[in-house]
């Protein structure tokens, strides 16, 4: 249909004409003014910019495969297999007998224990292959004929070793002593703090000092925290904290008096012990005291954390270390090490080992994994009381007695010098009274703190050679050192968690079936709860005293008839119990209930 012109208005050529009734087999029309045809699409190709692209629906006929290759002469060679893996390393990364799919009942999860025990054999394995990637090796001293390796002199051995190593042996003569000395957790950086004020933080292995400052007061002890850029001074009233350009940070007032500070890095805890007996506990990542309490044990004056599970170890005048936890305000376990008072104490990197010193010239070795025994492992035997210790990774043993140390190679080897039977390892004598001794991180050095400075000494074969990048660094960037703080903080472990046995975590704590029996026979000597009954308020004429009393009596019988059910069906238990394990025995049958002596008798049988 087309439109007419209306009258009045001139005629048009040729009248416009819809798209719809352009002819289909021409695009456009020239007649028409130069509308052009338009194809209607479907709705979800309407907004569509492109091209277009037709499948054919005929199948493509498979193209022919080539004939197999034949086999070269390196593939027909049989693979070499992998060499053995020792029993000894596998042992060392294992994680664990196998959980055995028995017990399992559903089929889809013991196939899944089944795949996860494969998986973990196959860890097992490769960590075990990666010891072949740790080529750096522990060195130690070997004498000659004729001669022992306690003769050696500190400048004897740095003149034999390589530039580097050679440069790690050096002394500080300071006028602000006695010091206390901390080396941070991969070795990298040393804290010095003088009794008398002096505070300083350096790198001790390019001697580039990060800050250097007199606090104006007495310094107790010093502590690096969970990063090197932050250390705690314990001052003459409180604890300080300061950062790496020697920037005060905070003042913690709620540890006052402190004489001995240790931190723990999985925990994120500051521990302090200070003169009035009390042992303190602050979380550095929070900044509250998650413990604190007396442990009346007076002044503290010995105090180590145990790596393996961070339980504190506090020694006393005694002889006794007592084990704390902050969680606990009783100690967790004490041990009796020495008859006299005791000098100092130790725990090994591996947490396995307290070492401890006392007034009876001897140093005792303990296992702490089994405080059951009474013995120490091993003693040595020494000329004077040692007043300090520490162990290295490697395990070796050093030991002061005023201004004279001696280094053991081995923890466990026993001896002394007062023995005769066994002559240590390293011997040195310093310039003044030894106040603190520490073995650095990944490094063949021993730090000693003097009344007259520090020394840094090369003890061979006492640090560990490997070490893991992710967990210790002593190259880490500042980038690398932020990733692993947040790294830590994630993974922080609270301090509920700091007991003895730090896998009891892991096991189940189902009550026993004597527990289960002995709180069932608890229930024969119950009372009747109590029931306090308030009956609601209603309005005059509505309830009276009589029939609110009597109200309440029907609930108490209710609920005392529901409470005698219960303690009866929980006798019946004990009772089949009872009899099932006796008749098994052959002996007596389980007696009568108390309740069940009021049942109504059977009518007798009369007599015809």
């Amino acid at each position: 249909m087309t439109k007419t012109a209306p009258k009045g208005r001139p005629k048009a050529k040729t009248p416009y004409k819809r798209y719809f009734e352009a002819e289909k087999d021409s695009k456009t029309d020239n007649d028409g003014g130069g509308l052009e045809y338009v194809k209607l699409k479907s709705k979800n190709q309407q907004n569509f910019v492109g091209d277009f692209i037709k499948m054919n629906d005929k199948a493509k006929k498979p193209r022919p495969q080539k004939a197999p290759a034949k086999p070269t002469q390196k593939e027909l060679e049989p693979k070499p297999k992998k060499n053995p893996i020792p029993e000894e390393i596998l042992q060392k990364y294992s994680r664990g007998e196998q959980v055995q799919p028995k017990g399992v009942k559903t089929r889809h999860f013991k196939e899944q224990q089944t795949r996860k025990e494969v998986y973990l054999e196959y860890a097992t394995e490769q960590a075990a292959r990666t010891e072949l990637l740790l080529q750096e090796t522990a060195g130690q001293l070997e004498a000659d004929e004729g001669e022992t390796t306690a003769e050696y002199r500190q400048s004897q051995i740095a003149d034999n070793v390589d530039l580097q190593s050679s440069a790690k042996h050096f002394q500080l003569n300071m006028e602000f002593g006695p010091y206390q000395m901390r080396y941070t957790k991969n070795g990298r950086h040393l804290l010095l703090g003088g009794r008398r004020g002096h505070v300083a933080a350096f790198d001790w292995v390019t001697k580039r000092l990060h800050c250097e400052f007199n606090a104006m007061e007495s310094v107790e002890d010093v502590q690096w925290l969970h990063v090197p850029t932050m250390f705690a001074v314990a001052q003459k009233t409180w604890v300080y904290f300061y950062d790496k350009k020697g920037t005060e940070l905070h003042c913690i007032k709620r540890l006052n008096r402190v004489n001995r500070l240790d931190f723990l890095p999985y925990h994120f805890l500051l521990a302090a012990g200070n003169s009035a007996g009390y042992a303190s506990w602050l979380d550095v990542s929070i900044g509250e005291l998650v413990g604190n309490f007396n442990t009346g044990l007076g002044d503290i004056r010995m105090m180590r954390h145990n790596p393996r599970n961070g339980v504190l170890c506090i020694g006393g005048g005694r002889g006794v270390v007592s084990m704390w936890s902050p969680k606990v305000r009783e100690p967790l376990a004490k041990l009796l090490c020495h008859s006299t008072a005791m000098t100092a104490l130790t725990v090994d990197p591996k947490g396995q080992h307290l070492v401890t010193a006392g007034l009876d010239r001897a140093v005792k070795v303990w296992d702490i994994r089994m405080l059951v025994h009474d013995k120490p492992l091993t003693h040595f035997q020494l000329r004077l009381a040692a007043n300090e210790l520490d162990v290295s990774q490697r395990g070796m043993l050093a030991l002061s007695q005023g201004t004279y140390l001696e280094t053991y190679s081995d923890l466990l080897s026993g001896g002394g010098s007062g023995d005769g039977t066994r002559l240590p390892y390293l011997r040195q004598r310093c310039d003044a009274f030894v106040h603190g001794l520490r073995f650095c991180p990944y490094e063949d050095v021993l730090g000693v703190a003097t009344a007259k400075g520090f020394q840094s000494l090369l003890v061979p074969g006492s640090g560990e050679p490997n070490f893991d990048a992710l967990e210790d660094n002593p190259y880490e960037t500042s980038k690398q050192r932020r990733e692993h703080e947040v790294h830590a903080l994630l993974e922080k472990i609270p301090p509920e968690l700091i007991t003895l046995d730090p896998l009891e975590i892991t096991g189940v704590d189902a009550p026993t079936l004597q527990e289960k029996i002995d709180a069932k026979r608890k229930l024969f000597h119950v009372k009747a709860p109590r029931i306090n009954m308030k009956p609601r308020h209603k309005m005059k004429g509505r309830g009276g005293t009589a029939k609110a009393a009597r109200n309440k009596q029907i609930v108490k019988d209710a609920k005392r008839k529901e409470f005698i059910a219960e303690v009866r069906e929980a006798k019946k238990t004990v009772i089949k119990q009872h009899t099932t394990k006796e008749g098994a025995k052959g002996k007596a049958k389980a007696p009568r209930s108390v309740l069940d002596r009021f049942k109504p008798k059977p009518p007798k049988k009369q007599k015809t």
